[in-house]
C-alpha cells in the first residue's frame, strides 16, 4: 500500500516490532516514543493512518486522539493496556476508528491497519465513480467521492467510520440495518457480543455531531433490539 503510518507507544520492545512488521509489508513508519514529538510529526508529515498507545510518558494517547482529529481525519487505532470497556468507549468517543488491546498478535495489527487503510481509500478515491455516489435528503448531503458531509449546508467533520456508517444508513433509508450487518459492512470484521458496543458509540458520536437526539431523533432511529434506521 506504501502508507505512512505513524506509532506513538512509549514501550519502545513493542513499537519496535510493530514498525519491523509494518516495514515488511511495504509501509513508511514514523516512530515515537511521546505524544509531543509525534504531534509535530503529523503537522510537517503526510500521515494515512495513526495508532496511539493510550498511556504515554507526556500527554495521554485520548489527549493526542483529539489534538488530531482537530485537523485530521486519518483512521485512528487506539493501543490500550486495560480490559475496562470505558477506555475502549473513550477512544471511540474523541474519534479513534478501532482500538486492540495489549498484549496483541503483530499480525492482527496490521490486518486492521489494512483494512482501516481500504476503507479510507475507497472513500476518498476519484477513480471509482459508484452509480450513486451522492445521497441527499432532508438537508443531509453525503459525497462518497471526495468523502464530504454537509448538513444544512454545514460541513460535519466526519472520521472514516462515522461517515461509513452515515453512508450505510442513508443507502438503505427506509429500512432496519442491524448491528450485526452494520459492523461486518463498516469493520469488514465478524461480529461479537461487545462489537454492539462499538457501534452504539460511534453512532452516538455521530448523533452529536448532527445535532440529532436518541429520544427524538430526525435522523437515525434506534430500532431497539434490532438496529437503526433513517426513515425516507
Amino acid at each position: 500500500m506504501g502508507a505512512d503510518i505513524l506509532i506513538v507507544d512509549d514501550e519502545q520492545a513493542i513499537a519496535d516490532l510493530v514498525e519491523v512488521y509494518l516495514e515488511n509489508e511495504g509501509f513508511t513508519v514514523h516512530k515515537f516514543y511521546n505524544g509531543e514529538d509525534a504531534i509535530r510529526s503529523v503537522e510537517s508529515e503526510q500521515i494515512d493512518l495513526a495508532i496511539l498507545d493510550v498511556m504515554l510518558p507526556d500527554i495521554d494517547g485520548f489527549s493526542l486522539c483529539r489534538k488530531i482529529r482537530e485537523k485530521h481525519n486519518f483512521p485512528i487505532i487506539m493501543l490500550t493496556a486495560k480490559e475496562e470497556e470505558v477506555d475502549k468507549i473513550t477512544g471511540l468517543t474523541l474519534g479513534a476508528d478501532d482500538y486492540v488491546t495489549k498484549p496483541f498478535q503483530p499480525l492482527e495489527l496490521v490486518a486492521r491497519i489494512k483494512a482501516q487503510l481500504r476503507r479510507f481509500t475507497r472513500y476518498n478515491s476519484s477513480e471509482t465513480v459508484p452509480e450513486e455516489s451522492v445521497l441527499s435528503f432532508s438537508g443531509l448531503v453525503l459525497n462518497q467521492d471526495t468523502h464530504e458531509c454537509t448538513l444544512n449546508e454545514k460541513p460535519l467533520s466526519l472520521t472514516p467510520t462515522e461517515f461509513s456508517i452515515l453512508w450505510v444508513l442513508s443507502s438503505n433509508r427506509g429500512h432496519v440495518v442491524s448491528s450485526e450487518d452494520l459492523f461486518r459492512e463498516v469493520w469488514g470484521e465478524k461480529y461479537y457480543s461487545n462489537s454492539n458496543n462499538t457501534v452504539m458509540v460511534h453512532i452516538r458520536h455521530l448523533r452529536e455531531k448532527m445535532c440529532d437526539s436518541a429520544e427524538h431523533p430526525k435522523y437515525i432511529k434506534t430500532v431497539w433490539g434490532v438496529g437503526y434506521k433513517i426513515e425516507k
